[in-house]
């Protein structure tokens, strides 16, 4: 299992550096819409139905949001980012009070809320600069690596056990530490005040850990452990993108409200 998630990783990398640095910036934002509606299409997997074409449909509705968010882009973003991160406040409440019935109506809604915002996000980032998006995904997968190591080394006091009774409170500390490191180190190298960059990516590294919990709470919901198999050893779209899907739109938004761009 281990060399089969290993051997994935090193592939998606691979395939992460080819989109980001040698398609064109039009195909490399094609390639982002397609995912987030494979994304949609393991959501649609989530829901309270058996019916292949109620999916088929809902997945067509949220590729069809995806299309209208990016040919207007450049008017909406950030009212949708905005909204984006009103939700994920509430997720975090309603993380607080999970176990609780998601009526499959609220499902459809949410499923909305998680894919469309982070895919304005991405090409935002994408477009601002391969760098910001880079730092974005390094935010979270430091947070993430960082926790499951200090989490392995000390972990006792279980974050959120009716969710993901992996997760401790001394694996975000651990996650918290290696990110604090890592804004350090970029806001040395860029000339930045570390008292800015430090808690900001802290911040987003704290979200990202809500979105985690979010698209977990789902699943339970759905009775699934993974949303997909498309990543041998690692799960479907919504497996990789659940951190990222709450820690992006809170990155683009801070970005700019702090004058990091």
């Amino acid at each position: 299992m281990l060399k089969t998630r290993i051997i994935t990783a090193v592939f998606a990398l691979v395939a992460v550096g080819i989109v980001l640095f040698a398609l064109p910036p039009l195909y490399a934002e094609f390639v982002i819409g397609l995912l987030m509606i494979a994304g949609a299409l393991e959501w649609a997997a989530l829901l309270d139905t058996q019916s292949s074409t109620q999916r088929l449909i809902y997945t067509a509705l949220v590729a069809t949001a995806i299309a209208g968010a990016w040919f207007g882009i450049t008017g909406h973003s950030e009212l949708i980012l905005q909204i984006a991160c009103v939700w994920w406040v509430l997720a975090f409440l309603w993380n607080l009070r999970f176990p609780t019935p998601i009526p499959n109506a609220l499902r459809w809604i949410c499923g909305f809320l998680v894919i469309v915002p982070l895919f304005v996000a991405l090409i935002l980032l994408l477009r601002q600069g391969v760098e910001y998006l880079i730092f974005t995904l390094l935010i979270v997968w430091v947070a993430d690596g960082g926790a499951y190591f200090a989490g392995k080394a000390f972990g006792r006091v279980k974050l959120a056990p009716a969710i993901s009774p992996g997760k401790t409170w001394e694996g975000v500390v651990g996650g918290f530490v290696f990110v604090a490191v890592l804004a350090t180190a970029v806001a040395i190298w860029q000339g930045l005040g570390i008292a800015v960059l430090v808690p900001f990516c802290l911040a987003v590294a704290a979200v990202s850990i809500v979105g985690d919990l979010t698209v977990s709470m789902f699943k339970r919901t759905a009775g699934v452990k993974d949303s997909g198999t498309l990543f041998p050893g690692h799960g479907g779209v919504l497996d990789r993108v659940d951190s990222v899907a709450a820690a992006a739109p809170l990155f683009v938004l801070g970005m700019n409200w702090l004058g990091l761009v």
